[in-house]
């Protein structure tokens, strides 16, 4: 594909057009397709044709809609929204099935260092070609890299005051590392805000918890399916959480710690 097509887009396009005409209107693909052309403002073209076929069909094989609108029209081109697709148009707007959304969304309430960003658009493209368990692993070591930055922050402001880090948090395991992030954290709630001490109690050890879990689910595996579509999903919503989390920790920890 010519690189001025940009398939984020098209996607988001086509499933703003599949919200908007789903369910007031019998979903067609031509209908659908034609909108989306005229949304996106392209020129018809073979390639950019293909490029929103590409897209359409992508969205079928991810089980996001399916051929059909009920027994007198079970065939192409009448489609119907499935429930894995109700779920997706219902948080459209930042849902990682709509990449463009997400990083928007990511981006406005903070920033990734460049190993965790390239971590999850990684993950963001495997989510999107329904390899979820290549996804649960990349949202995991792109989790695992904003938990590192938190790590080396605390490090380097410990040392700075001339105080000794504790054995575990210049650790090689990532367990050791968030388990002592934790101690350390709650050992100094008495100068924190009182929503930062809600978020440290509350989201930190739900999110670190969730997104390592899968990622240590789909990475070790012990079944054909370690995990599902829900749950990757549930790991990618999260993050842009974690993310602001760890932010707010990182300004804090260069200002107000110990």
């Amino acid at each position: 594909m010519p690189e001025t097509i940009d398939l984020h887009r098209i996607r988001q396009v086509i499933l703003e057009t599949v919200q908007r005409q789903s369910p007031s209107d019998t979903l067609q693909t031509a209908s659908i397709l034609q909108t989306a052309l005229e949304t996106l403002g392209l020129q018809r073209s073979t390639e950019i044709e293909q490029a929103l076929l590409t897209i359409w069909h992508d969205l079928f094989r991810t089980g996001y809609l399916a051929w059909g609108l009920n027994f007198s029209n079970p065939n192409p081109p009448f489609c119907h929204v499935t429930d894995q697709g109700r779920t997706v148009l219902s948080n459209l707007t930042r849902d990682p099935a709509n990449p463009d959304g997400y990083l928007a969304h990511l981006a406005g309430i903070a920033s990734l260092n460049p190993v965790a960003q390239s971590y999850l658009d990684e993950a963001l493209k495997t989510y999107n070609a329904d390899c979820i368990k290549a996804a649960a692993v990349m949202i995991g070591a792109a989790a695992e890299s904003m938990i590192l930055e938190l790590r080396d922050a605390l490090l380097q402001r410990i040392q700075k005051l001339g105080l000794k880090p504790s054995k575990d948090l210049e650790s090689r395991y990532i367990k050791c590392i968030i388990d002592a992030i934790s101690r350390e954290l709650n050992s100094h709630k008495k100068k924190m805000s009182y929503e930062m001490v809600e978020s440290v109690e509350q989201y930190w050890p739900a999110f670190t918890g969730q997104i390592r879990n899968v990622r240590n689910t789909a990475g070790h595996p012990k079944s054909i399916e370690p995990v599902n579509h829900e749950t990757v999903q549930a790991s990618l919503l999260i993050f842009p959480e974690l993310a602001m989390l760890v932010k707010n920790l990182l300004s804090w920890v260069s200002s107000d710690y110990p």
